[in-house]
């Protein structure tokens, strides 16, 4: 899913082509993309695109009549941009937007269609907003303040919109890395000096990914957007070495999901149950590397070594 610098360098490049040029065409192609009715899609033909907003990881793109396209992306939407017109096909492309200056196209791949689009007007859009705190212009003590009003996990916090704006599963991986922290840890038992480090961790985390994707996208419409890059340091790369200390990086799986971290370096070499295959082996779940190690290498004792794997 698309967080947050992947949803500002979007916008930083929409706004390039898109404010002060005006919607010639809509086309809406996906069958549950639209998710309102009033005002229509049509309200916004021939009206000059005026700003664009970011409300967590939705895009708003606003109009000078006081109408707004809300986008958000899910996990499997992306945007891309042509200089021709091109037209959505309700299979993959699920919505074209031709402006006087190029065409905006809004794509999903898979099955299962999540990405959505809200036509509001202007007071209809704080409705969309989950307002969670944009960590990039909060202050320390406006961060402590959101981590701590609530009872929660590290990781869960992070990635609570209503709480923190823009990050999801990826970028919070990244966050906890750099911070040296657990994903488990309560949000309850941080010290003023953890909140700190946390808070740093963050800035610092999101601000070199925008850096980095403005940097790669050279000027052009950003493409190739996804939640997996090399350049990562935990997130997606469960069993490569950790780029701090070589340990293999460690996960938890649940639902659909998984978090990443380094045992070594963010929970004191002690390895986090994983809910599925904690609940599997009960007693015989190896608490550190060197237990996991050696369950890996009983292969007649584990049959079901290669969960491990």
């Amino acid at each position: 899913m698309p967080e947050l610098p992947d949803v500002t360098v979007y916008i930083e490049a929409l706004e390039k082509r898109i404010v002060g040029r005006k919607l010639e065409q809509a086309q809406i192609a996906g069958p549950f993309l639209l998710r309102t009715v009033d005002p229509p899609v049509t309200a916004c033909l021939g009206r000059t695109a005026t700003s664009l907003r970011r409300m967590g990881k939705r895009i708003a793109i606003g109009f000078d009549n006081e109408i707004w396209l809300v986008l958000h992306l899910m996990i499997a939407g992306r945007l891309h941009w042509s200089d021709r017109a091109k037209r959505a096909d309700g299979r993959r492309t699920l919505a074209a937007f031709l402006f006087d200056s190029g065409c905006l196209t809004l794509t999903e791949t898979g099955s299962r269609k999540r990405a959505s689009l809200h036509v509001v007007t202007g007071s209809g859009l704080a409705g969309l907003d989950p307002r969670g705190l944009d960590v990039m212009i909060a202050s320390l003590s406006e961060f402590a303040h959101t981590l701590k009003a609530e009872h929660h996990t590290l990781k869960r916090a992070l990635t609570d919109p209503r709480m923190f704006s823009g990050i999801g599963n990826a970028y919070s991986d990244e966050i906890l890395f750099r911070a040296r922290m657990s994903p488990v840890t309560l949000t309850s038992k941080l010290t003023e000096q953890e909140i700190a480090r946390l808070h740093q961790a963050t800035r610092e985390t999101l601000q070199e990914w925008i850096e980095r994707l403005r940097a790669e996208a050279g000027g052009n419409f950003p493409e190739g957007v996804t939640a997996f890059r090399k350049e990562m340091a935990v997130h997606g790369r469960y069993g490569l070495p950790c780029p701090r200390c070589g340990a293999k990086i460690q996960r938890i799986r649940y639902a659909s999901n998984e978090t990443n971290y380094c045992a070594v370096c963010q929970t004191g070499g002690r390895l986090l149950a994983d809910r599925a295959l904690s609940r599997l082996l009960r007693e015989d779940w190896p608490r550190t590397l060197e237990e996991l190690e050696e369950l890996r290498s009983q292969e007649t004792r584990f049959p079901f070594h290669s969960r491990f794997a």
